[in-house]
């Protein structure tokens, strides 16, 4: 047992699992954040504002963003460690991969793929997670804490807008190869599941980075 938890295949695991975890965060996290663009005035920023006081005082929300901030932190050493690995190793990501899969450049450069995520994650938690706790934003007409002007102002900017959007672009390659070698991983990507695996890799590949990169695209013209 010991072995086992100090192996590689353990190690792989707890980052698919960890990996997949933090891409149903996504899912929630998107959810949320588009209220930015389908309200627009006062009553996107209460409905932001209040939404944004209960993603931080819920108890159960806490819990999830404790097993979030974990997955995070798991998921980054964990991946990194594998990297270094294949330097001495043969190649390893989640899983063996072999045939075409090798070939795909995400496949190639996920450790340069995470690091571009991890930089973002870095810099986006300190722009909002760390001014929503305690930074000096002031609140809103209706005494919460506003975190809606503090993103409105941060997206009037170009750079970090360009920034925000290329980073998409970064977290839509990782997560193509990352969910689909997840799966493998796990035992699950076998030749029966591989078709419907592949297309969902790629669905979410595509419109998650895209959706996330389309609210500070919309914001930044709004304020021209």
């Amino acid at each position: 047992m010991n072995s086992y938890l100090t192996s590689t295949l353990f190690r792989k695991t707890l980052a698919a699992l960890s990996g997949l975890f933090l891409v149903i965060f996504l899912f929630g996290h998107l959810a949320g954040n588009l209220q930015l663009i389908m309200l627009s005035g006062d009553a996107a920023q209460k409905q932001f504002n209040e939404y944004a006081l209960f993603m931080t005082t819920n108890p159960a929300v806490k819990i999830l963003s404790l097993l979030t901030y974990t997955s995070i932190i798991l998921h980054t050493l964990l991946t990194l460690f594998l990297a270094f690995q294949s330097k001495s190793a043969r190649p390893i990501n989640y899983a063996v991969s072999s045939g075409s899969e090798n070939s795909r450049w995400a496949s190639r450069n996920m450790p340069l793929l995470g690091t571009i995520v991890l930089v973002f994650i870095v810099i986006h938690m300190k722009s909002f997670w760390y001014e929503m706790h305690w930074g000096d934003i002031g609140n809103d007409l209706w005494g919460n804490r506003d975190i809606y002007t503090v993103t409105i102002v941060a997206f009037r900017e170009l750079w970090y807008t360009a920034f925000y959007v290329l980073s998409m672009v970064g977290l839509g390659f990782h997560l193509c190869h990352g969910i689909s070698s997840a799966f493998q991983t796990i035992g699950i990507k076998t030749k029966k599941y591989l078709g419907p695996i592949e297309k969902f890799a790629t669905m979410v590949s595509i419109i998650v980075p895209i959706a996330f990169a389309s609210i500070p695209i919309i914001l930044y013209l709004r304020s021209l």
